[in-house]
């Protein structure tokens, strides 16, 4: 499908600020599960991209930096794969798959644009210390702003050449994959899911919060509950623990430990 003039200017604004977010890590913009959602909002795909960003958000559970080695780019992950996803109009299993296995790709390559930005962001800092050694608090500012500005354009000018790609030569292209290599990004995208599932357990691996996991797992059936009812049953759950806690530990006179280091770390802040 071709997308609008209104469509190209939205997606455009999303890629910028996911582009931007990924490195100011403040609204998650560049999260797979918001931007996603965004470009199918933006070119009325809505439910699709909800579900592929939920996909690819499993996945980008285990990107993270370590040390000096960067994670894959998430934000052009995201933005692109959302792309060709809905440019293509193959919205089965399959489609999905490979979407999948083209964010993993462009992940990969979203890591030299990053490196790229990262060198010129450099020679930009050594222009704002220039300006900070004259006292030129607004030229300080001003190549702050630039420098955030060319990390939203390592996102918005891929996704903008993207756009203007013929839809039947994404379609083509995807088509001429091999079956071996769609039937393997099926499995591996299987794969990937249950291995997201493990890490997010793995986290929540608590008392306080495990019984929240089986509640949910006993609304879930219910198909008179919506999942905006289930969240403020959740919700409403949650404020009454936190109000009986807060209660619990004034009476009791001290902090007792939750069987949680981090987060008895993070309580003492």
């Amino acid at each position: 499908m071709e997308f609008s003039i209104l469509a190209i200017i939205l997606v455009l604004v999303v890629a910028f600020l996911a582009g931007m977010e990924s490195i100011l890590d403040q609204f998650q913009f560049h999260q797979p599960i918001i931007a996603c959602s965004l470009i199918g909002l933006a070119t009325g795909h809505l439910s699709e991209g909800i579900i592929l960003g939920g996909a690819l958000q499993l996945l980008a559970l285990g990107w993270a930096n370590i040390g000096a080695a960067v994670a894959p780019d998430a934000a052009l992950a995201s933005v692109a794969s959302a792309i060709i996803f809905i440019k293509a109009g193959d919205f089965s299993d399959t489609g999905r798959q490979i979407a999948i296995a083209t964010a993993v790709t462009l992940g990969t390559v979203g890591l030299v644009l990053t490196m790229f930005v990262r060198t010129l962001s450099v020679v930009i800092v050594h222009r704002a210390d220039h300006a900070a050694a004259n006292g030129n608090f607004r030229g300080v500012e001003f190549w702050h702003y630039v420098a955030l500005a060319c990390q939203g354009l390592r996102v918005a000018i891929p996704a903008g050449l993207l756009m203007f790609i013929p839809s039947s030569s994404v379609q083509k292209a995807l088509e001429s994959l091999p079956a071996w290599f769609t039937e393997g990004m099926t499995i591996g995208g299987g794969m990937v899911v249950a291995v997201g599932f493990a890490m997010v357990i793995n986290l929540m691996a608590t008392k306080e919060v495990w019984p929240f996991f089986f509640l949910g797992f006993a609304l879930a059936p219910i198909s008179q509950l919506t999942l905006i009812a289930i969240g403020i049953i959740g919700l409403c759950i949650a404020i009454v623990y936190l109000n009986l806690s807060k209660n619990k530990g004034g009476g009791g006179g001290g902090n007792s430990s939750s069987g949680d280091p981090l987060g008895d770390i993070l309580n003492d802040y």
